[in-house]
């Protein structure tokens, strides 16, 4: 990926834990590495198909001047996502808050931190066989939808699935989302589970019926193996009800254990039934 580079930008901000630094504020310098796709611009020669640094530096000197943090991890992170969030262009930035009078009581020539953000692609699966199923998927895509750093970029057709399970219940409606997030793994669950919160979604029944369930299928090639939280869900190649909604929506994604592709997992599937 290309890169534009913001080397050293000298700016004055009141960020600090002591009083003082609030009070009189100090010099800051900022870096920053923009990751973004430049040959169309550099082609034809059109600042509009690329990234006007002299707005970003501005867009920098803003946050610098107008936000107030104890920590300069908290200044970079806002710096991050404030420009990932203005600039639709940009996949990625590396940010670097120095800061060159930080009171430690030795001589050195800056503090500084450096934190690396973009945009990751996820998976979800989305299901419900309580009430108004429809409108329960409907609601967890327009909750992504309305999360600032998120946003839903396909949405499968919902199909009807029997239950999973030896639990009697009603019939499901299952559908698959792709979305772009800012957020982390473990932030995406916890999003997840506040989304089945809204729907009053109750565990009361392993596989049992529920208004709204919300799994986290793939994000990225990340192979995360935590006590609760498994990524890639570990239940994707038995279940046909995952597999047809996402390979309508992914049929290439490849399963990053596996080495197969969704559309291939829903072939192995049906074969072994």
């Amino acid at each position: 990926m290309d890169m534009i580079y913001i080397e050293n930008l000298e700016l004055f901000g009141y960020h600090g834990v002591l009083e003082e630094e609030a009070v009189l504020g100090q010099k800051f310098i900022i870096c920053a590495r923009l990751f973004l796709d430049t040959r169309e611009a550099g082609k034809d020669d059109d600042l509009s198909k690329s990234l006007d640094y002299s707005d970003v530096c501005r867009s920098i000197k803003d946050i610098v001047k107008n936000e107030r943090c104890q920590l300069i991890e908290c200044l970079a992170e806002i710096i991050a996502e404030k420009l990932l969030l203005t600039y639709d262009i940009l996949k990625e930035v590396e940010i670097t808050v120095k800061k060159p009078w930080a009171p430690v009581l030795v001589h050195l020539d800056s503090v500084s931190v450096t934190i690396k953000r973009g945009w990751h692609k996820a998976y979800l699966s989305i299901g419900s066989n309580i009430g108004d199923r429809e409108g329960y998927l409907d609601q967890a895509v327009d909750y992504l939808n309305n999360e600032e750093d998120t946003r839903v970029t396909a949405v499968s057709d919902y199909i009807e699935t029997k239950p999973w399970g030896d639990v009697e219940q009603e019939d499901f409606l299952n559908g698959a989302l792709e979305i772009e997030t800012l957020k982390t793994p473990r932030e995406l669950l916890n999003t997840a589970m506040a989304i089945e919160k809204e729907a009053h979604r109750e565990r009361l029944v392993r596989w049992g019926p529920r208004t709204l369930d919300v799994d986290i299928l793939f994000y990225d090639d990340e192979i995360i193996m935590e006590e609760d939280l498994k990524i890639p869900h570990v239940e994707i190649p038995r279940r046909e009800f995952v597999l047809k909604p996402l390979s309508a929506i992914a049929p290439y994604y490849m399963h990053p254990v596996l080495h197969r592709s969704v559309a291939e997992l829903l072939e192995d599937l049906r074969k072994e039934q």
